[in-house]
């Protein structure tokens, strides 16, 4: 078996277009590789710690660290993401802004909507921009106007990645759902309608779907356009979140899930052929998994029930380790190259690293970029954190 890929940590300010995960003189890792290296074992256990109620397997030590090659790009992932080389990419996994929640502090230009109509008469407001005419103008991902916009947007940049992703590549997206309100609540951060954060209130054009107190189904509705655009749906995982804040309303259960669509690449002919190593998914071959409950079933399944965790680093958006771990370990290979094209403060990325993978990330938000480039340079300690932390 071809040895372990040497990786590093190196937070670089200005990259210059090349294969970012591409080192000279590194070697390759045969895409069915399942055994690690004692030094990717120890990293593995970093994780673990955050599991076992026992730590049994020696810490990651700095020596292990300085082999992680992790990398965070300062930019929005329209532009950074077309710029990755062709079949560079094993797994996207991602979470990106979810429609009408927050801004992340994020200036957005609110009279977008207009300036768009005010450019030609025959328009209506469901006519979509192109993002890099809505970026322009001061739009910023969530933010639309429409809904309808946002699946539009959010397509069109992934879109853009395609050519990076291996054919036997996967994409893992995790997206939440929104109810429509024709006066809606946008938190500068935090979760929707909860805590001290500022927030602003801003008008939302109703019509056809969107109607009051309606559920969007803005999930289904990505993926829908997803496969529109040639994208094979493998999965549509749920996570199940137990623990959600209560909801001031008393006319509907609360919204206790959110969606993680596992997407791959469609062949010109034949069924789509891509890695998966089963042996890494949870136990069984069930549709429901519970972590962090008495009521533990056994089974790989599209339910994961674990608990939503605080933020960190002033992200309040969560991606528990539990989550994401046995989607790197089971559709990316070992010494292969995760994306995470909104990477936050770097969870993602640090726990790619963990398991032997090569990672990078991009962030739009300063403040995200420095601490998830922080995060990765730390990373033994960051993953320690009780639970997990931010995105």
């Amino acid at each position: 078996m071809p040895s372990e890929t040497t990786i590093r940590v190196e937070p670089v300010p200005n990259i210059p277009p090349v294969d970012p995960f591409n080192v000279p003189g590194q070697r390759t890792v045969s895409a069915g590789a399942t055994q690690l290296s004692d030094r990717s074992s120890r990293l593995l256990g970093v994780v673990a710690q955050l599991d076992e109620t026992t730590q049994t397997e020696q810490p990651a030590t700095s020596e292990d660290i300085a082999c992680i090659k992790a990398e965070v790009r300062s930019g929005d992932a329209y532009d950074l993401i077309a710029d990755l080389p062709a079949n560079s990419v094993d797994l996207l996994i991602t979470s990106p802004p979810y429609w009408g929640l927050r801004s992340y502090g994020l200036d957005h230009n609110e009279d977008i909507l207009k300036e768009w109509l005010a450019e030609d008469a025959e328009r209506v407001q469901t006519d979509v921009p192109p993002y890099e005419w809505y970026r322009k103008h001061g739009g910023v991902l969530g933010l639309e106007p429409l809904p309808e916009w946002y699946i539009a947007h959010l397509v069109e940049i992934l879109q853009r990645g395609a050519s990076a992703i291996k054919p036997q590549g996967s994409m893992w997206i995790n997206i939440g759902d929104t109810f429509f309100a024709r006066w809606s609540s946008i938190r500068h951060d935090g979760r929707q309608g909860l805590g001290d954060n500022p927030r602003s209130r801003r008008r939302t054009p109703m019509g056809d779907y969107r109607q009051e107190k309606q559920l969007l189904l803005i999930p289904a509705r990505f993926a829908i356009a997803m496969q529109d655009k040639r994208w094979i749906l493998r999965n549509d995982l749920i996570w199940h979140k137990p623990n959600v804040p209560p909801r001031p309303e008393k006319d509907r259960l609360r919204l206790t899930h959110e969606h993680f669509f596992h997407f791959v690449k469609r062949p010109k002919e034949g069924r789509a052929k891509y890695y998966y190593d089963f042996d890494e998914v949870e136990d069984g071959a069930q549709d429901v998994v519970y972590y962090d409950v008495d009521e533990a079933e056994p089974g790989a399944n599209d339910v994961i029930k674990t608990l939503a965790r605080a933020g960190s680093d002033g992200h309040s958006a969560t991606f528990p380790i539990d989550l994401i771990k046995p989607r790197i370990l089971t559709s990316c290979p070992p010494g292969g190259n995760v994306l995470d094209p909104f990477c936050g403060t770097g969870r993602s990325l640090t726990v790619a690293v963990s398991t032997g993978r090569k990672a990078i990330g991009f962030e739009l938000h300063k403040p995200f970029h420095d601490a998830a480039t922080k995060n990765i340079a730390g990373m033994p300690e960051q993953l320690s954190i009780d639970e997990v932390g931010g995105k």
